[in-house]
């Protein structure tokens, strides 16, 4: 049905649409009403997708409702086509959708495309249609939550229907996507849907394998746009109940929601970098809400924003039982400690400390009389790359780029420097501050660490794994895997031992969360190691983040982190905003909007964005980037949605009248350094 569309007659029943129009202009985020025509009026139902005219142009959109009459004054259009009578949009993603736009001062437009995937005519046909009934196993057994003192109770509550919402710390170990199934199997045995969002594909196969006797769907990326929209189908029409995911499958449409899960809450791969820019755990958490599910949410390291949840009572703390903690966990040691340093007194300013050294041969020996087995070791290092940054031999100032003041690396042995930020050679580089030709190492990379091990363990086998060359599992055999964070393979019996190098790195990143972000980075590394291994910190022992990871004690480093962010401020004890663009958008947009009383504005300061645009490119830029500024706006919790709200009518008002200078508006952002 496609011509003739506004010659015909109009259906008698229910003749009103109201549709949500797929345009992202702020001052346009409403429903619109249209006329169905007869012809299309057993195919128009809430929830398909529709083609309307809107400002002249075909444009797609989402039917929301039929109704009987409209408040419009004027004439109403009529729609164009139903592309497909499929009902993608569900009534209880449409309250989300809204809600996370409205939370995250974005356009329901912006959300609906993360939620919803594009269409594929072929795999709509071919999925079966649900018939309704219930695809309920039998219930599983506690397994590995024994371990927990409140983890039976907490699966009771999920056969029960409960909306018991757990801050989950886990045990070190392997068990986690077990205990995830568990969990799922336990709500879908109760007859009700669950959602699982993990961080990446490695740790999406490891769930995948432990849901296998669990009715289930995977949704990632890489499944291309036909099989993605296969297995998002099969969830929409109640194929199955649990999906689990990457940060996509937040919004999966399962019925009868009655649990999510978000493993790893503080890994960024959970925030969404495209407009209005939500984060898996806040959508989760706001969807468990809406629909009065369980939650499940943690991972090895707890984040404040979780602790927050705690203390507003939102979540209960799941943690396991000390003598089980005991039995699971590495033995954590920093380096150089106080014996080493009376030892060596150069240790203190060692990459490599024989400390590290030691417990590295030790590991990949075992025990004389074979009471522990020898295996792999473990050796996270925070940057990829041979030498990531360095300096003037002499001065020790950093080596810059001659065309755009860009931080210069070195990609390999032997190679000419180069700028990371624009790609340029600089082959005769000379300091600008005393003239020195030479370089010296600032920050070592993986490869460069990967060389050194090498020759101080001839012999020994040496992986790497990181960037685009990520390995997904390692044999048990003795080797040293160097891996940057994120990227440790996992070894089927556990590592026999691990080195966390430069631990100054981590935590001197110019960031707020610069110490949660390493303890949790050190903490998911550990976890890899067999219970007692050794685990070896390069960091100054008495630092905060460092006793958390050798006491494993995650929650009280949360714990005391908020407090004092919330004394100095700080997110997540309160709520902040970032309005970045060129400065004289950026002062336009704060001088206009109506903020709340309690708000306050700090800055506009120079906001450093060309190396995030620039990064991995190989030429020169043709011209200098434009300067950037950002303004950060600050109010407390409870006054969130005003903020929100006020920064929605702010964009409203600057799309309606066109202003050509756009400006990007951030609700929570993950780094505000």
């Amino acid at each position: 049905m496609a011509k003739g569309a506004k010659d015909q007659a109009v259906s008698e029943r229910l003749p009103v649409a109201r549709v949500a129009v797929d345009i992202s202009l702020a001052h346009l985020d409403r429903p619109f009403d249209y006329l169905v025509p007869a012809g299309l009026a057993d195919e128009a139902v809430p929830g398909c997708r529709v083609r309307v005219r809107f400002a002249g142009q075909l444009v797609d959109g989402f039917l929301l409702e039929r109704t009987q009459t409209s408040e419009h004054q004027g004439r109403l259009a009529r729609l164009e086509r139903v592309i497909s009578p499929e009902p993608v949009l569900t009534p209880e993603i449409f309250d989300l959708a809204r809600a996370v736009a409205d939370r995250y001062a974005g356009t329901l437009a912006d959300v609906l495309r993360l939620a919803i995937p594009p269409r594929h005519a072929t795999a709509e046909r071919e999925t079966p249609a649900g018939d309704g009934s219930k695809h309920a196993g039998p219930r599983p057994a506690a397994g590995p939550w024994v371990r927990y003192p409140a983890g039976e109770a907490f699966l009771a509550g999920l056969a029960d229907g409960r909306p018991v919402r757990a801050a989950w710390s886990a045990l070190p170990g392997p068990q986690w996507p077990d205990e995830i199934a568990i969990a799922a199997g336990t709500t879908a045995a109760a007859g009700r849907g669950v959602v699982i969002v993990v961080p990446d594909v490695r740790d999406l196969e490891l769930l995948d394998a432990a849901l296998a006797g669990v009715s289930h769907v995977s949704l990632s990326a890489d499944l291309g746009p036909a099989e993605r929209y296969r297995r998002w189908l099969a969830a929409r029409r109640g194929l199955v109940q649990v999906v689990a995911g990457t940060r996509a499958a937040m919004f999966a449409p399962v019925t009868d929601l009655g649990l999510v899960v978000l493993w790893d809450d503080g890994d960024d791969l959970h925030a969404e970098p495209r407009a209005p820019y939500p984060n898996a755990r806040e959508v989760l958490a706001l969807r468990a809400h809406q629909a009065g599910a369980a939650a499940l949410i943690g991972g090895f390291a707890r984040t404040t924003e979780l602790t927050q949840l705690v203390a507003a009572g939102w979540a209960r703390p799941l943690t396991g039982r000390p003598e089980s903690l005991r039995q699971v966990a590495p033995l954590v040691r920093a380096a150089p400690d106080e014996a080493e340093l009376a030892r060596d007194a150069a240790a203190m300013t060692a990459r490599l400390p024989s400390m590290a050294l030691r417990a590295a041969r030790s590991a990949l020996a075992g025990d004389a009389r074979g009471a522990v087995a020898p295996g792999p070791v473990l050796v996270q290092v925070p940057r990829r790359g041979y030498l990531a940054a360095i300096a003037c031999d002499r001065c020790r100032a950093q080596a810059r780029c001659a065309t755009c003041a860009g931080p210069l690396e070195v990609v390999g042995a032997r190679e000419i420097p180069a700028c990371r930020w624009c790609g340029a050679m600089a082959t005769d580089w000379t300091c600008a501050r005393c003239g020195s030709g030479r370089v010296r190492a600032l920050v070592t990379g993986a490869a460069r660490t990967a060389e050194e091990l090498g020759r101080a363990f001839p012999g020994v086998p040496v992986r790497t794994s990181g960037g685009q060359h990520v390995l997904a599992t390692v044999t048990g055999e003795p080797a040293l895997v160097i891996a940057t964070p994120g990227a440790e393979p996992v070894a089927p019996e556990g590592y026999a031992g691990a080195l966390l190098l430069d631990g100054w790195a981590l935590l001197g990143r110019p960031s707020l969360r610069a110490a949660e972000e390493a303890l949790r980075r050190w903490m998911n590394a550990a976890a890899l190691v067999r219970p007692a291994g050794p685990v070896v910190v390069l960091a100054e022992a008495s630092l905060p983040a460092v006793q958390a990871l050798i006491r494993w004690d995650p929650v009280n480093f949360s714990e005391r982190e908020l407090a004092e962010r919330a004394e100095l401020g700080f997110p997540p004890a309160v709520r902040m905003a970032s309005v970045t663009g060129a400065p004289a958008a950026v002062a336009d947009f704060v001088g206009s909007v109506g903020l709340p009383d309690q708000a306050e504005v700090l800055g506009p300061v120079p906001a450093d964005t060309f190396p995030a645009r620039n990064a991995g490119h190989h030429q020169p830029p043709a011209e200098p980037p434009e300067p950037q500024e950002r303004a950060l706006i600050r109010i407390n919790r409870r006054e969130g949605l005003a903020l929100a709200r006020a920064l929605h009518a702010a964009q409203a008002t600057r799309s309606a009248r066109k202003d050509g200078a756009a400006v990007r508006v951030q609700l929570d952002p993950a780094e505000v350094a």
